[in-house]
């Protein structure tokens, strides 16, 4: 499947028919696409596995249609109240996953446009409620690569400032790196009409604001994240992959990072980081060829208080004390910003 989670297809996808898979969630990770990173998070695939069925279920209640179908326990498929025991194996439908072709440097989506449903949509939809300061939002605006008049802004707020309405961006899904892209540019490729790109920047506004309710009471704040869908054989869209974890979302609690940004914020310091930067922009395809160093590990309490982040945040999510003898976020937050600062 990929660096963070692994798939076992049950049925495939065929014609108008879903099919049916398993996401076995692991402890592995991955940051600024480089794939699997040296070390694995205690606990992780469990805690998300948790957090994303808690959210899944979630949006079940408020109408939404997602590919959810229960967790795994003993070889019965559950709800998650119904669970005993953490669980990192979720059941889900599985829709087409169609592979645009690389035509010389770019990618050709035109294979999309006589396929009626029943397929992932292949791009990322981005929801941002704040700009903090690693956004690439912001350093877009830095580069001149896009207009802050075309997302209605005036001017670049500042990282606490909150965006009303919120900023919603996309980006490509299924190229090797991550393209943002203009919704003029995402109508171009005729995969989905206005009024579809219409329902889904309500459903992801909708989304965004769910997640929001939920975590706030927890002392949380999600500053952005992104959802990906797929549409059914009747062309209805459907939440897909994995909402609310953080790994998709940037959460923060009392302004310090509480996601995968923990470990992006480490690695940004790094000279590996840097190689990866500039292979980047050198190169549009086969950059990881041209980063010569490997990613140094993280230090073990760094691990673990990353570990206890997820745990936490799945506990206090759901409200079940799924992991044992994991402190409150304000205990985390604190060790967590005195390892940081001694950094």
């Amino acid at each position: 499947m990929g660096s963070v989670k692994d798939l076992i297809v049950l049925a495939s996808p065929i014609e108008d028919r879903p099919g049916k898979g398993k996401f076995i969630f692991s402890n592995r990770y991955s940051v600024f696409d480089w794939g699997e990173m040296p070390d694995h998070i205690p606990r992780k695939g469990e805690a998300l596995c948790l957090i994303g069925a808690h959210f899944f279920e979630r949006l079940e209640e408020q109408g939404i249609k997602t590919h959810y179908l229960g967790l795994e326990e003993n070889g019965k498929v559950k709800r998650l109240s119904e669970l005993e025991n953490p669980s990192k194996v979720m059941q889900v439908q599985l829709f087409k996953v169609i592979q645009p072709p690389l035509l010389g440097n770019d990618y050709d989506y035109s294979i999309y446009q006589n396929v009626a449903g029943n397929f992932l949509i292949p791009f990322e939809f981005i929801y941002r409620n704040f700009l903090p300061q690693n956004s690439s939002f912001r350093k877009r605006v830095e580069k001149g690569e896009i207009n802050l008049s075309d997302f209605g802004l005036s001017r670049l707020p500042n990282p606490q400032e909150p965006l009303q309405p919120p900023l919603l961006d996309v980006s490509t899904k299924l190229e090797e790196q991550d393209r943002y892209l203009s919704w003029s540019e995402v109508l171009s490729y005729q995969i989905i009409n206005q009024k579809e790109l219409e329902l889904i920047k309500e459903l992801v506004l909708r989304v965004n604001q769910l997640i929001s309710r939920e975590i706030e009471p927890l002392g949380l704040r999600n500053e952005d994240g992104k959802i990906e869908l797929a549409f059914d054989a009747e062309r209805n869209l459907v939440v897909v992959d994995v909402v609310g974890t953080p790994d998709e979302c940037r959460y923060t609690y009392q302004g310090l990072q509480m996601s995968k940004e923990i470990a992006r914020h480490f690695y940004r310091q790094t000279e590996w980081c840097k190689e990866v930067q500039a292979a980047k922009q050198k190169n549009k395809l086969g950059w990881k060829a041209f980063v010569n160093s490997q990613p140094p590990h993280l230090s073990e309490e760094l691990l673990q208080l990353i570990s206890l982040v997820y745990q936490r945040i799945a506990n206090d999510l759901t409200r079940r004390e799924w992991f044992k003898e994991v402190p409150p976020l304000s205990e985390i937050a604190f060790r967590l910003k005195k390892h940081l600062g001694g950094e």
